[in-house]
């Protein structure tokens, strides 16, 4: 068993943002021309943001989102818990972050934001793969708005016709 003391002076190290998947994958969106927010006031405070399309990006640590257990081959997410110091502590704090995930996704969802979500481990896997879901995302959503909007920037439905 590790010092709780040592533990804690680890986890406060973790960064939290520009992490190198992060960074990674900023790089490879803006290879595919695509343009976006690091920085943002939005709810959440996604790790990269595509105001127009209104699309929403999160790349969520492993352990911290509640993955670990996955990638470690464990049985269950309460046996990573099982033969560490404070293991009730860290579930309760973990359970706590997919949580508050669950709410950014539902609350920015109900804005008419697309939350896109991608665990560190497959992005390291797959960044080619994650990056092409983002890009037709972002693509797409573009359309569906640009197809709606005419050249004054109002809606094609007249919702006055036939009247």
């Amino acid at each position: 068993m590790r010092d709780p003391e040592v533990t804690s002076r680890i986890m406060s190290a973790v960064g939290n943002r520009d992490t190198s998947p992060e960074i990674a994958l900023r790089s490879a969106l803006w290879k595919e021309g695509l343009r976006f927010r690091v920085k943002s006031k939005l709810f959440g405070k996604p790790d990269i943001v595509f105001p127009g399309p209104r699309v929403a990006v999160f790349v969520d640590g492993d352990f911290w989102h509640g993955n670990a257990w996955r990638i470690r081959g464990m049985a269950s997410f309460d046996a990573q818990f099982e033969h560490i110091n404070n293991g009730e502590r860290w579930k309760a704090k973990i359970c706590r972050n997919m949580e508050r995930d669950r709410a950014v996704n539902t609350r920015l969802s109900g804005d008419g934001w697309r939350v896109y979500r991608v665990f560190e481990s497959r992005l390291k896997k797959d960044l080619v793969g994650v990056t092409g879901e983002i890009s037709d995302l972002v693509r797409s959503r573009r359309k569906d708005r640009t197809a709606r909007i005419d050249d004054s920037g109002r809606p094609k439905e007249n919702p006055c016709q036939g009247r």
